[in-house]
């Protein structure tokens, strides 16, 4: 358990450690993050540790290190933040990813900000201690913890991050990082989120590429683009109803189409979720948005976003305001039509996020 400087706040850290029967020539720990931030490496650990019939580690990796998960501090089980209800998360999931009349986008001003306040409220001076800094000290104890003199470490997108700010704080205990999907550490909230833009409509162009050259595989083809342009679009004026009533909004089907971008093993499944909700059944749509929502089938989300959203917003020294988040929206419209407005309008989060900032240090590497 660690605390942030001169706080006196202490934090319970979630440790998995998982060991192979057939380990031999032990070399140490290898420490796990997947990304998010929000993400569990308990549950990472786990699944890393099944071998790679299952799209798990290398055995030459197991027999040699143990695999170590833990959940950052705020995630899951590790003092989670949890100050988001379940109807906001999906007030915040379906809401219009481009919402272009001012009344909308001003709705969604408002929405946000009931969040921060809600989370403000509930922690307090507590919000910037969930930063990315303290949690890669947090990393230090754990290396320490298991034994090991230096840290063996691999991270995935967002836990890039949290690797490289470990290397800038501790050097000289570093024996090995994998950095794998890697974040700028120099980039500011707008260029990361300009940044993602440009990646998702990079993943949706080849996605259709592969619709148009498999359209025995991909019912949407031969244009791809156009039927998930349309099918938003349909959904911003009437939304298909599902069977428990819950209406599949343009957010939604936006979500689902995101959720199926990080591997090209996603592509076929959201041909078929797009082309069955063409037909009137949302339920594919919604099966691909909640999964990457972290929404389980009786409404109810994990801390996923809280953790997200409170991680993000401390590391930022710098938070563009509402009128320049409307105008890269309808900038980024032109240049990502797909993605721009949405991560645009996602800078509200922390343009709206109470509580003090805690920056981690960035350098030479």
């Amino acid at each position: 358990a660690t605390a942030g400087p001169g706080t006196g706040e202490t934090f319970e850290i979630a440790l998995l450690r998982a060991r192979s029967t057939k380990q031999r020539d032990r070399i140490g720990s290898l420490v796990i993050n997947p990304g998010g931030p929000g993400g569990s490496g308990v549950d990472t650990a786990v699944f890393l540790s099944f071998g790679p019939a299952f799209g798990g580690l290398p055995s030459a990796v197991t027999e040699r290190f143990d695999i170590v998960g833990f959940d950052p501090r705020g995630v899951q089980r590790s003092s989670p933040v949890e100050c988001i209800s379940d109807g906001d998360l999906d007030a915040s999931f379906g809401y219009d990813p481009d919402p272009r009349d001012q009344e909308s986008f001003d709705g969604f001003v408002a929405l946000n900000q009931k969040v921060g306040q809600g989370c403000g409220a509930k922690y307090g001076d507590q919000l910037p201690l969930y930063g990315t800094e303290q949690a890669a000290r947090d990393m230090d104890a754990v290396r320490a913890a298991v034994g090991d003199d230096k840290l063996t470490y691999l991270g995935y997108s967002y836990g890039t991050l949290l690797g490289a700010t470990y290397a800038q704080l501790y050097p000289q205990r570093v024996r090995a990082l994998v950095l794998d999907g890697a974040v700028d550490p120099r980039q500011g909230p707008v260029a990361g989120s300009e940044s993602q833009a440009k990646g998702f409509e990079r993943a949706f162009t080849n996605f259709t590429r592969w619709c148009t050259a498999n359209a025995g595989r991909c019912p949407i083809a031969p244009d791809a683009r156009a039927a998930v342009t349309s099918a938003i679009d349909k959904a911003r004026v009437s939304p298909v109803r599902g069977a428990d009533g819950r209406e599949a909004t343009a957010g939604w089907v936006f979500y689902a189409v995101i959720s199926s971008l990080y591997t090209e093993q996603g592509w076929q499944e959201l041909a078929g979720a797009i082309d069955r909700l063409e037909g009137g059944d949302p339920k594919d749509v919604f099966r691909l948005a909640d999964s990457y929502a972290g929404r389980d089938g009786d409404g109810h989300y994990s801390n996923l976003f809280d953790a997200n959203l409170a991680v993000n917003c401390a590391d930022e020294d710098e938070k563009p305001s509402v009128p320049q988040i409307r105008q890269l929206q309808s900038q980024w419209r032109e240049k990502y039509p797909l993605f721009g407005p949405a991560l645009a309008v996602g800078l509200l989060g922390c343009a709206e996020w109470p509580g003090g900032r805690d920056p981690y240090p960035t350098g030479a590497a």
